[in-house]
């Protein structure tokens, strides 16, 4: 492991919960399962108010009240729920949208559940993945595959071996989709946030430290053009570990578009994950989920 990935293993993490707010749910059903078939292609993000645009919090206000000042000036389409956790400080801030739905699904940041998921089940068996479950593992994290996500999806157990797995992770508010679809798994900025700290934390992960490792050189190594999303947040010169997420609903045509990840902020190791839904289009989505990114890193950081 580099030299990097070492610093993030011998941080101490700082467990504080962050409370999700529900809204109005989103009906519709869904044109794909999660990412488009094979290899996604990346998008330039539309235009979105500036974070930078809006006064400036004191010195003196909470992360989660300089957070709502932010984005309470930011004009978004459809809703969204942001959840950020300072791995370094301990600080966490977290943001409901007005007319945030209570859950959203996650098209392809479930990935990332199902390798976790894969990886504990080998923990708990005493083995460790196979060198084919390696390379389905790498298509389906670095590339968005949704032919190897398939297979995995079924080595795991489908939906009752998600939903066991998200049990021991304390993930109490994903649901994992039924019939195969696996990108239609329901889900909360606040639980993904929690599975981002089995993923990352120090203290009390279900994986082990291999596990954890393993998980963040994947999302670490995502392809150039799908390196959007939170990675907005990241210091500049940075790079980011994430795994994004995108589809568009058969029934409104509009789009869900969700990241999670971990990036530097102010020399800080910074997680974060943003869910949202109701996009005109896909751009315009990913414009919206690099603004609220970007909010919610400033407001953790420790400087």
């Amino acid at each position: 492991m580099d030299d990097d990935l070492g610093r993030k293993k011998r941080r101490r993490l700082r467990y504080v919960a962050v409370t999700a707010v529900a809204g109005l749910a989103t009906a519709g059903a869904l044109t794909a399962v999660g990412a488009h078939s094979g290899t996604d292609p990346g998008h330039d993000a539309a235009p979105v108010a500036k974070v930078s645009d809006t006064p400036s919090a004191t010195a003196a206000a909470s992360p989660d009240a300089t957070l709502t000042r932010a984005l309470n000036a930011v004009k978004a389409e459809g809703s969204y729920q942001v959840a950020a956790l300072n791995l370094d400080s301990g600080a966490t801030a977290s943001y409901t949208s007005g007319d945030s739905a209570d859950t959203y699904d996650t098209a392809s940041i479930v990935k990332v559940d199902i390798l976790a998921t894969l990886l504990l089940q080998a923990q708990d068996s005493g083995t460790t993945l196979t060198a084919e479950q390696q390379t389905l593992a790498t298509s389906m994290i670095e590339n968005s595959d949704n032919d190897a996500t398939n297979t995995l999806w079924g080595q795991i157990g489908g939906a009752s071996g998600l939903d066991a797995a998200n049990r021991t992770f304390g993930l109490a508010d994903t649901v994992a989709g039924t019939d195969g679809d696996w990108g239609l798994t329901q889900t909360t900025a606040d639980d993904q946030l929690k599975l981002l700290q089995v993923v990352y934390g120090d203290d009390g992960s279900a994986l082990s430290a291999d596990s954890q490792a393993y998980i963040q050189e994947l999302m670490g190594n995502v392809e150039a053009d799908q390196q959007w999303g939170v990675s907005a947040a990241a210091d500049s010169g940075t790079s980011a570990e994430l795994k994004n997420g995108w589809l568009q609903r058969s029934a409104t045509e509009l789009w869900d578009i969700n990241s999670v990840g971990e990036v530097t902020v102010d020399g800080d190791s910074v997680l974060i994950a943003v869910t949202s839904g109701g996009a005109s289009t896909e751009s315009a989505g990913i414009g919206l989920v690099e603004t609220v990114a970007e909010a919610a890193g400033d407001a953790v950081a420790s400087t």
